[in-house]
C-alpha cells in the first residue's frame, strides 16, 4: 500500500487463458491505474536442507489472479462491491487480448487504517491463513470465529502474503435438548417417530443454519434421553458466534412449537481435538509433572476434572492452574501437579467453554516408582587403597543431578562421580589409618546417593559401610574379603570403571536369559522378546535371523543395569517374514553371548490387505447384491460374514492368485427398509485368531427410487455417487497383476458416469505393496537397496502410463515416502535409483498428471520434496568421490567434510533445456562448524516450482530452479548459504527469496521468507542469502505503485502540500470576505451566497487543521489520551459534516433563487435556515453518533482519532449524508444549467446559439468544479482501467478545494474585485476600470447588465433592476487531501 492512511480493496480473478503460449500479462495495460499486488504465500526448521526455486506464472488455461487496489476513502467500497456484484460473469476480453474469459471476481481483503496501524480485515467466507494469524498481531475482533480456524483480521497486510484465503468446510458436532417425553421408538432410526422428528428438525434446522455463509446441509444423528437431545452435524465454512446464535434463534423460531426446543440448550461439543501435552513424558514419583491443554480459542474458561475420582481440581498447596491467552488466538491452560503420587495416577480432563461450544481433551497418566539399585552392606580397609561405591537407577529417568552424604561417628569423604547418560554414580573412598584408627575399628557409616531427576523426583539408596582398621589382627579374614567384593563390584560400573574393577569382567562370560515363553503370533499381531545378560560390560549387542541376517536396529532397544543388561526386540506388526529363529547376540572385545529364540508366525490377513466389494452400494429393498472379501494368497481360514448380530455364510472361490469369499446379500433379510447396512467378513485362523475387513455400506432403498442399473457397478439413485476398488470395476484387470486404487462414479439420470480415476497400474501397484511389506520387514535395510533398483527401472518403464494416471503418480510418492523412513545410510548408488525415479516423475509430461492428482491430494509435492531431502540427509559416500548426478530434470552434487579446515563449497547446476541456471556457495568459515565426515548434498529441479505453485494455488512464481541442500549432521552454529538464480521473469515485479516451510498450512508445506534475503539482482539474476538450511527459491512481487514509486511520492507531495496551501487559501478567503463584507452583501441573495461562502470557508479550514494535527500526531506515532481523541473524532466529524451541509445550503438557496423567483423570504428567514441546516443537522448528526457509541467505547478506532468502522460502522454517519448532499448538489446543477438552456422570446437563432455556448461554459467553468467534480473524478478511480491521470486529478481537486472556494467563490466575483479596488486603489483607476469592466466580457454571471441576467429576467418574466448575485457554491469532495482522506476512510 502506498501510504499508511489509504484503503485497500484486494480482489480475486479467475480467468481463463486463451493462448497456449507462455503467460504474458500485460498489467500495465490491463490494471495499470489501480494500485495493484498479487501476493505470494510464504512458506523445516533452522538446520534444515535448503532449496531454492524461481517461479513464474504457470502456462495453465485457467488461473487465479490476486490484485490490490489502494483508494483514498472508504465510501468508496461499497459501491465498488455493488458494482463488482452487478457484473454478469463470464466477462469475455477482446479479439486482442489474451484473457478470453473472467469467470469471478470476488473481494477477499479490505484493508483500512487504524491509528498508525493498518487493518486488513477478510470479506465473508475468507479468512486468513493459520500460519498468518499466529505471526502476525491480529485486531481485536468483535465476531469470534471457530477455534482452529482462520482469523478474520490481521494488523499490516502481510509483506509476503498471501491474501484471505477462501475458508474451507467444517463440521460442526450439535445438540440440543427437547423439554418433551422420551419414548423408546427414538432410538429405532426405521420407526415413523423417528422419521418424523428427523424430518421436522432438519427442515427447520436448514431453514435457521442456512443464514450461515458456506452452508452446505445438516443432518440428524440421534437422540439421547434426558428429555430429548438431539445431536445433529452442521456442515457449513467457519462462521462467527454472533451468526451462529442468530440460525440458532431461527431454527427455534422455524420448529414447531409442540417440540418446546430450549433455546439455551444449545451445544457444540467437541473431544480430544485440543493439544494436550504432559510434561514429563515419563513421570515417576515425586516429579512435578505439567498438563497444558492448548486450543485455538479465546476464552478463559478452562475447567480441569480428575476422573478416576469425578473430582474438580481447585487451586491447592498440590494443584496450581494457571490459564492464558497467548497471540490473541490461542488459550493455553496449565495444570501444574507438585510432588506427584502413585494416588495421583489416572485420566484428567481438560475442559474449555466458549460461549455455546464445549472442548474436552483427555489425557491418562502413569506415575513411576523410582528403584536405586545399590550393594547394601560393605567392608572397607583404612589402607588409602581406593575403593568405590555404586549406585545405579532402573529405568530411564531424566537425571540432572546426584549427591552424596554420609552419616556416623567419623567422617570420611570420597570423591562422586556420575555418569548421567547410564543413569550410574560412583563414590570412591581412600581411607587411611588415621581417619580409622584402631579404636574406631568396625565404625559404621550410612553413605546415601540420592538421584534428583530435572522435575523434581527424588530417589535414594543407603550403603552401610564398615571401616576396618589394618592393625586389627581379629580382622584380616575379612581384609581378603572386602577385597574379593571390591573385584566383584566392578561388573556394576558401565562408563566409570577402571582396570582393577574391569580386569575380572574380561575374563566373565555373560550367561544370557531369554524371554521362556513360546512365542506363536498371528499376522498383525505383536511380539516382544527379551534377552538379559548377568554383566553389564558389552560393546555390542545385536540381534540376528537365522541366516546370520542382522535384524535392523528400529526393532530393539538396549539397557544396562547395575548388575546385567537386556536388551528388547519388539515387534508391532507382525508379517510371515518373523517367522523364524532369532539371535540375541552380546558382544565384549571377541567374546561372544548368544541365545535363540523360535517365533512361529500364523498365517491371517492384514485388514489393510483385504479388498472388499463394494465399498458404498444402493440396494433395492426387494432386491440383493453380491458381496465378497478378497485376499492375495489363499489360507486355512475360516471366513463369515456379520451385519449387526447377525452372520452370514461365505462361499469360497479361488481365481489364480486371488481368493474370494462371496455372499449373496438378501435386502429382504432385513425387517425394515430405508436405512444402512454395514456389512463385514470375519477371517479366522488355525490359531484361532482373528481379524476384521474393512465394512461395507448398503444403503437399502425403495426399487422406485433407482435409476442407474449396471452389472459390475450396481445400482444406484439420482446423484448418488460411489467408490468402487478399480479391480472390482469396469477397468480391465488380470487376478495375475491386479490393479490398484479406487474409481468414483455418479449417476446421472440412468447412467452411471465417471468422475474421478484414480487406479494404479499394475507394475506399480505391485511396487506399492512390496514397499508396504519392506516397512514392516525384519531385514528392510538389507533389501532397501535391491527394491530402489528395481523401483527405477520399472518407473522408467512406465513413464507414459503415469503420464495419464493420477492414480500411479501418488502411490510412487507414497512409495518414496515409505522408503524414505527406512535407511540411515544411502550410498551412492541407492541414492542414483532414486533420482533417476524422481526425474521421470517431475518430467513435462507428467505435469498435467500432477495437477489433477493435486484436486484431491494438495501436499504431494511437499511429500514428494521431504522424501527426497531424507534421502539426500542420510547419504554417506564413504571413501568413494562424491556423487554427482544429472538429467533433465534433476541434478544433484555433493561434497564430504574430510578435514577441519574444508575448502568453500560451491556448485553451478545449468539446464539447457529449460535455459535455467542457479549457484550455491556455502563459505569455508562456515563449513568448519560441521563435523568430520559430514555430506552436504545440492539438489537442483526446473520443474518442481510448477508443481509446489500447483500445490498452494499461486500463480504468480518467477520461473527459476528450485535447489534443495542438506547437510548429514545437523549444527548448532551460525551457518550462511549464498544461491543465485537465473530468473526468467526479470520484469514481474520485486524479487523475494523464500524456502519451503513444511510445517505451514497444516504440515502441507508452504513457502516462507523468514532468515532469508535478496543481497543484489541486476534483472536476469537474483541472489539470495539465508541463514539457515532448506529448499530454497525466488518469488516475485506484482508491480503496483508503492510508497517509494514515483506515483506514491507524487500523491503524497499533492496531498501534504495542497491540503497546507488550502488552509492557506481558506484564510485569505476569511480576510478577504472580512473586508468587502459591507460592499457585497447590500441585498439578501449576496448576503445569503456570502454568509455560505464564509461557513464553508470557516468549517473546512477547522476541519483541516484539525486533520493536519491529527494526522501529524499520528505520523509521529504518539497515542493520545482516550479523551482528548474522542474529542478531535468529533470536532472532525461536525466540522467536515457542516461544510457539506453548508454547500447543500448554498446549493439550495441557488435553487430557490431560480426556481421560486417569485417568491419572497425575509433575511432572518434565509438566515436562520441556513445555520440550522448548517451546523444544526451537522450537530445533531454527530451527538447522536457520540452518543450512541462512546458509551460502549467504540466511538473512535484503536489508536486512531477517526470514526469507527469495524465495531459499529460509525463511519456511516459520515459517509451516508456526504453522499447524499453529492447527489442533491449535482442534481441541482443539472436543473440550474436546463434553466439557463431554455431559449428566450424574441432572440434570433444565431444569437441565441451563441448565448447558449457562452451560458454553458460558465456554468462548467463556475458551477461544476464546486458542486461535486472532485467525487466525478474520484469515483471513477476506484474501477479497473482507470487512467493515472484521473488519479492525480482527483488528488489534486481534492486538496486544493480551499483554493477553489479562494478563487470562484470569492476573488471571482466582480462586486469583490471591486471592493477591494475601491479600498486599495486610486478612484480614478478604480473608476475607469469599472466603465470597462462594464462594456466588456467580464460582466458578472448575474449582474443586471450582463446577458445571462437578462436571460434570466426574460426567463422568468421579471423587469427592472432585480439583481443576483453569483452564487459559486464549493466542491463537494469528502477531504482535501490524500492524506485527509485516509483518516475518513
Amino acid at each position: 500500500m502506498k501510504s499508511p492512511r489509504r484503503t485497500t480493496l484486494c480482489l480475486m480473478f479467475i480467468v481463463i487463458y486463451s493462448s497456449k503460449a507462455a503467460l504474458n500479462w500485460n498489467y500495465e495495460s490491463t490494471i495499470h491505474p489501480l494500485s495493484l499486488h498479487e501476493h505470494e504465500p510464504a512458506g523445516e526448521e533452522a538446520l534444515r536442507q535448503k532449496r531454492a526455486v524461481a517461479t513464474k506464472s504457470p502456462t495453465a488455461e485457467e488461473y487465479t489472479v490476486n490484485i490490490e487496489i489502494s483508494f483514498e476513502n472508504a465510501s468508496f467500497l461499497d459501491p465498488i462491491k455493488a458494482y463488482l456484484n452487478s457484473l454478469s460473469f463470464p466477462i469475455h476480453g477482446n479479439n486482442t487480448d489474451q484473457i478470453t474469459d473472467i469467470l469471478s471476481i470476488n473481494v477477499t481483503t479490505v484493508c483500512r487504517p487504524a491509528g498508525n496501524e493498518i487493518w486488513c480485515s477478510c470479506e465473508t467466507g475468507y479468512g486468513w491463513p493459520r500460519e498468518r494469524c499466529l505471526h502476525n498481531l491480529i485486531c481485536q475482533e468483535r465476531d469470534v470465529f471457530l477455534p482452529g480456524h482462520h482469523c478474520s483480521c490481521l494488523k499490516e497486510l502481510p509483506p509476503n502474503g498471501p491474501f484471505c484465503l477462501l475458508q474451507e468446510d467444517v463440521t460442526l458436532n450439535m445438540r440440543v435438548r427437547l423439554n418433551v417425553g422420551f419414548q423408546e421408538d427414538l432410538m429405532n432410526t426405521s420407526s415413523a417417530l423417528y422419521r418424523s422428528y428427523k424430518t421436522d428438525l432438519e427442515t427447520a434446522f436448514r431453514k435457521g443454519y442456512g443464514i450461515l455463509p458456506g452452508f452446505k446441509g445438516v443432518t440428524v444423528t440421534g437422540f439421547k434421553s434426558g428429555s430429548v437431545v438431539v445431536t445433529y452435524e452442521v456442515k457449513t465454512t467457519p462462521p462467527s458466534l454472533e451468526l451462529i446464535h442468530k440460525a440458532n434463534e431461527q431454527v427455534v423460531q422455524s420448529l414447531n412449537q409442540t417440540y418446546k426446543m430450549d433455546y439455551n440448550s444449545f451445544q457444540a461439543v467437541t473431544i480430544n481435538e485440543s493439544n494436550f501435552f504432559v510434561t514429563p513424558e515419563i513421570i515417576f514419583e515425586g516429579d512435578t509433572v505439567s498438563l497444558v491443554c492448548e486450543k485455538e480459542v479465546l476464552s478463559s474458561n478452562v475447567s480441569w476434572r480428575y476422573e478416576e475420582q469425578q473430582l474438580e481440581i481447585q487451586n491447592s498447596s498440590r494443584f496450581s492452574i494457571y490459564t492464558a491467552l497467548f497471540n490473541n488466538m490461542t488459550s493455553v491452560s496449565k495444570l501444574t501437579i507438585h510432588n506427584i503420587t502413585p494416588g495421583d495416577a489416572g485420566e484428567y480432563v481438560c475442559k474449555l467453554i466458549l460461549d455455546i461450544f464445549e472442548y474436552e481433551c483427555k489425557k491418562k497418566i502413569d506415575v513411576m516408582p523410582i528403584q536405586i539399585l545399590a550393594n547394601e552392606e560393605m567392608k572397607v580397609m583404612c589402607d588409602n587403597n581406593p575403593v568405590s561405591l555404586n549406585c545405579c537407577s532402573q529405568g530411564n529417568v531424566n537425571w540432572s543431578k546426584v549427591e552424596w552424604k554420609q552419616e556416623g561417628k567419623i567422617n570420611i569423604p570420597g570423591t562422586p562421580e556420575t555418569d548421567i547418560d547410564s543413569s550410574c554414580s560412583r563414590y570412591t573412598l581412600k581411607a587411611d589409618g588415621t581417619q580409622c584408627p584402631s579404636g574406631s575399628s568396625g565404625t559404621t557409616v550410612i553413605y546415601t546417593c540420592e538421584f534428583i531427576s530435572a522435575y523434581g523426583a527424588r530417589g535414594s539408596a543407603n550403603i552401610k559401610v564398615t571401616f576396618i582398621s589394618v592393625d586389627n589382627s581379629s580382622h584380616k579374614s575379612e581384609v581378603h574379603e572386602v577385597l574379593r567384593h571390591v573385584m566383584e563390584m566392578s561388573t556394576v560400573q558401565s562408563t566409570t570403571r577402571n582396570s582393577l574393577e574391569t580386569s575380572k569382567a574380561q575374563e566373565q562370560q555373560a550367561n544370557l536369559t531369554i524371554t521362556p515363553d513360546p512365542i506363536s503370533v498371528s499376522e498383525g499381531q505383536n511380539f516382544s522378546i527379551k534377552c538379559i545378560s548377568d554383566v553389564s560390560n558389552y560393546d555390542e549387542v545385536y540381534w540376528n535371523t537365522s541366516a546370520g541376517i542382522k535384524i535392523y536396529q528400529r526393532f530393539y532397544t538396549t539397557r544396562r543395569y547395575l548388575d546385567g543388561a537386556e536388551s528388547v526386540l519388539t515387534v508391532k506388526t507382525s508379517t510371515r517374514e518373523w517367522n523364524g529363529t532369532y539371535h540375541c547376540i552380546f558382544r565384549y572385545k571377541n567374546s561372544y553371548s548368544i541365545a535363540t529364540k523360535d517365533v512361529i508366525v500364523h498365517p491371517l490377513p492384514l485388514k489393510l490387505n483385504i479388498m472388499v466389494d463394494p465399498l458404498e452400494a444402493t440396494v433395492s429393498c426387494s432386491g440383493s447384491h453380491h458381496i465378497k472379501c478378497c485376499i492375495e494368497e489363499d489360507g486355512d481360514y475360516k471366513v463369515t460374514f456379520h451385519t449387526g448380530s447377525s452372520s452370514l455364510p461365505a462361499a469360497k472361490e479361488v481365481n489364480k492368485k486371488q481368493v474370494c469369499y462371496k455372499h449373496n446379500f438378501n435386502a429382504s433379510s432385513v425387517s425394515w427398509c430405508s436405512k444402512t447396512v454395514d456389512v463385514c467378513c470375519h477371517f479366522t485362523n488355525a490359531a484361532n485368531n482373528s481379524v476384521w475387513s474393512p465394512s461395507m455400506k448398503l444403503n437399502l432403498v425403495p426399487g422406485e427410487n433407482i435409476t442407474c442399473q449396471d452389472p459390475v457397478i450396481g445400482v444406484g439413485e439420482p446423484g448418488k455417487v460411489i467408490q468402487k476398488l478399480c479391480r472390482f470395476s469396469n477397468v480391465p484387470s488380470s487376478p495375475e497383476s491386479p490393479i490398484g486404487g479406487t474409481i468414483t462414479y455418479k449417476c446421472v439420470g440412468s447412467q452411471w458416469e465417471e468422475k474421478r480415476n484414480d487406479c494404479i497400474s499394475a507394475p506399480i501397484n505391485s511396487l506399492l505393496q512390496m514397499a508396504k511389506a519392506l516397512i514392516k520387514s525384519p531385514s528392510q535395510d538389507e533389501m532397501l537397496p535391491t527394491y530402489l533398483k528395481d523401483l527405477s527401472i520399472s518407473i522408467d518403464k512406465a513413464e507414459h502410463e503415469i503420464s495419464s494416471s493420477p492414480g500411479s503418480l501418488g502411490a510412487i510418492i507414497n512409495i518414496l515416502d515409505l522408503l524414505s523412513t527406512v535407511p540411515t545410510q544411502v550410498n551412492s548408488e541407492m541414492m542414483t535409483h532414486v533420482l533417476s525415479t524422481v526425474n521421470v516423475i517431475l518430467g513435462k509430461p507428467v505435469l498435467n498428471t500432477w495437477k489433477v492428482l493435486q484436486q484431491q491430494w494438495t501436499n504431494q509435492s511437499s511429500q514428494l520434496l521431504h522424501s527426497v531431502e531424507r534421502f539426500s540427509q542420510a547419504l554417506q559416500s564413504g571413501d568413494s568421490p562424491p556423487l554427482s548426478f544429472s538429467q533433465t530434470n534433476v541434478q544433484m552434487s555433493s561434497m564430504v567434510i574430510k578435514s577441519s579446515h574444508p575448502e568453500t563449497y560451491q556448485q553451478r547446476f545449468v539446464f539447457p533445456y529449460f535455459d535455467l541456471w542457479g549457484n550455491v556457495v556455502i563459505d569455508k568459515s562456515y563449513l568448519e562448524n560441521l563435523q568430520s565426515d559430514s555430506s552436504i548434498v545440492t539438489m537442483a529441479f526446473p520443474t518442481l516450482q510448477a508443481i509446489l505453485a500447483q500445490d498452494i494455488q499461486e500463480n504468480n512464481f518467477a520461473e527459476s530452479l528450485v535447489m534443495t541442500t542438506t547437510v548429514s549432521h545437523n549444527t548448532t552454529m551460525p551457518f550462511r548459504i549464498s544461491m543465485t538464480f537465473k530468473n526468467n521473469s526479470p520484469s514481474g515485479g520485486e524479487t523475494k527469496c523464500v524456502f519451503w516451510n513444511f510445517r505451514l498450512a497444516n504440515n502441507t508445506g508452504g513457502w516462507d521468507s523468514s532468515g532469508c534475503y535478496v543481497e543484489e539482482g541486476d534483472g536476469d539474476n537474483v541472489t539470495c542469502i539465508c541463514d539457515h538450511l532448506t529448499s530454497f527459491s525466488i518469488l516475485m512481487s506484482p508491480d503496483s505503485p508503492d510508497p517509494s514509486s514515483l506515483l506514491g511520492i507524487l500523491l503524497d507531495i499533492i496531498s501534504y502540500v495542497g491540503v497546507g496551501f488550502s488552509i492557506l487559501s481558506l484564510a485569505a478567503c476569511l480576510v478577504v470576505e472580512a473586508v468587502v463584507w459591507k460592499s457585497v452583501t447590500k441585498n439578501r441573495t449576496s448576503y445569503m451566497r456570502h454568509t455560505c461562502i464564509v461557513n464553508i470557508a470557516a468549517s473546512l479550514l477547522v476541519a483541516n487543521t484539525w486533520f493536519i494535527v491529527v494526522a501529524a500526531i499520528q505520523d509521529n506515532r504518539y497515542i493520545l489520551c482516550k479523551t482528548a481523541c474522542v474529542a478531535a473524532t468529533f470536532f472532525i466529524h461536525f466540522f467536515y459534516l457542516s461544510v457539506f451541509f453548508w454547500m447543500l445550503t448554498l446549493g439550495l438557496m441557488l435553487f430557490y433563487r431560480l426556481v421560486f423567483i417569485l417568491h419572497e423570504t425575509s433575511r432572518s428567514t434565509q438566515k436562520a435556515i441556513a445555520f440550522c441546516l448548517g451546523y444544526g443537522c451537522p450537530l445533531a448528526i454527530s451527538v447522536i453518533t457520540l452518543g450512541a457509541t462512546q458509551p460502549r467505547e467504540v466511538y473512535t478506532r484503536k489508536n486512531v482519532c477517526w470514526l469507527n468502522w469495524e465495531d459499529t460502522k460509525a463511519l456511516l454517519a459520515f459517509a451516508i449524508p456526504a453522499l447524499i448532499i453529492v447527489v442533491v448538489n449535482i442534481t441541482i446543477t443539472i436543473v440550474v444549467i436546463t434553466k439557463i438552456l431554455r431559449p428566450s422570446i424574441g432572440d434570433k437563432p444565431c444569437k441565441q446559439e451563441k448565448s447558449s455556448l457562452f451560458q454553458i461554459s460558465k456554468s462548467i467553468g463556475v458551477l461544476t468544479p464546486l458542486l461535486g467534480l472532485t467525487w466525478g473524478f474520484g469515483l471513477t478511480t476506484v474501477f479497473p482501467g482507470t487512467n493515472l491521470v484521473f488519479h492525480i486529478i482527483f488528488a489534486i481537486l481534492n486538496v486544493f478545494q480551499g483554493l477553489f472556494i479562494l478563487l470562484f467563490g470569492c476573488l471571482w466575483d466582480l462586486k469583490v474585485q471591486e471592493a477591494l479596488l475601491n479600498k486599495f486603489s486610486l478612484s480614478r483607476w478604480s473608476s475607469q476600470h469599472s466603465k470597462s469592466t462594464s462594456l466588456g466580457s467580464s460582466t458578472p454571471v448575474f449582474s443586471m447588465s450582463s446577458p445571462i441576467s437578462r436571460r434570466f429576467n426574460n426567463l422568468f418574466g421579471k423587469t427592472g433592476t432585480y439583481n443576483v448575485s453569483t452564487p459559486e457554491a464549493t466542491s463537494s469532495s469528502l477531504e482535501n487531501s490524500s492524506s485527509a482522506s485516509s483518516l475518513l476512510n
